[in-house]
């Protein structure tokens, strides 16, 4: 009894000299590393942050335990070690710089830009919609990229220039089996076909269903290094799916797809896309 009393007195003098600068510091890093491994969730930088963490406490141990040899071998390994993170993870760490510079920015106030987007934002969805789950039905694979704040030249450049108006016509001609351009992903910038037959990267990650394509892995590719927002038609099943910031949804019925692609439109411009990921949890509900 008298052992704990001694180590709560000794609690209580250290709490008795913690300052609200103390307090502001730690909840501030606190708030760093929490960001950083929701950020880094369920991609490759998730394992590689285990592994630099089970070497950190070897590490430790090994010079509490006096293991000098197997300390060297550690602090060596961490010293060489350190550059190839930056260099392996190089998509990822590119994704969290435009992330932060996405949500830091000034917002530009372009009341003449928010109005365009809520006056053609319906029409142009229906047309995207129409063509899409005409698709779906008969069977036809699709890929199309909306683009965000973060733009896609250098994927742009690697298809062919199109700059049309969307229209449902000209997006199922697009995806017409033997037809030049249906074979790659077609990019929407600002409400317009920007190009087609695109390559996308695809997505290195293990855990996926291993009943998605190569298709559906490009499109969750793409949205692991960007902000945009991708639809997928399956070839297999004809089933509707969307990708975003890394995460796929599945089975898109088209009254829910018009809603958040109105709420990409009407946000388009807003610092994060936070909206996105609350709404399809909501109509998971």
């Amino acid at each position: 009894m008298w052992s704990i009393s001694l180590v709560f007195n000794k609690f209580l003098q250290i709490l008795s000299k913690v300052s609200i600068n103390d307090v502001v510091d730690v909840l501030i890093i606190a708030y760093i590393v929490y960001k950083i491994l929701m950020f880094i969730k369920d991609t490759r930088a998730e394992q590689l942050f285990k592994g630099v963490v089970i070497l950190l406490v070897a590490t430790q141990l090994s010079e509490i335990f006096k293991l000098h040899t197997l300390y060297w071998v550690l602090v060596k390994i961490l010293e060489v070690g350190f550059i190839l993170p930056f260099i392996i993870f190089q998509p990822e760490l590119r994704a969290g710089l435009e992330h932060i510079g996405r949500n830091t920015k000034i917002k530009k106030f372009s009341s003449q830009s928010n109005s365009r987007y809520e006056d053609d934002s319906d029409g142009v969805i229906n047309e995207l919609l129409d063509a899409i789950y005409d698709l779906s039905k008969d069977k036809i694979g699709a890929l199309v990229v909306l683009e965000g704040e973060t733009k896609l030249n250098e994927i742009i450049v690697t298809g062919i220039k199109i700059e049309g108006e969307i229209t449902k016509q000209l997006v199922c001609n697009i995806f017409s089996p033997n037809t030049p351009l249906h074979d790659g992903a077609m990019i929407i910038r600002d409400m317009k076909i920007k190009s087609a037959a695109c390559f996308l990267p695809l997505t290195q990650r293990k855990d996926l269903s291993q009943d998605l394509g190569t298709r559906h892995r490009a499109g969750i590719g793409v949205s692991e290094i960007s902000d945009c927002l991708t639809l997928i038609v399956s070839e297999e099943t004809g089933s509707v799916s969307i990708t975003k910031s890394g995460k796929i949804y599945r089975n898109i019925t088209r009254e829910r797809l018009f809603n958040i692609l109105k709420s990409f439109y009407k946000r388009k411009s807003e610092n994060n896309f936070n909206f996105l990921r609350d709404l399809l949890n909501k109509s998971d509900s």
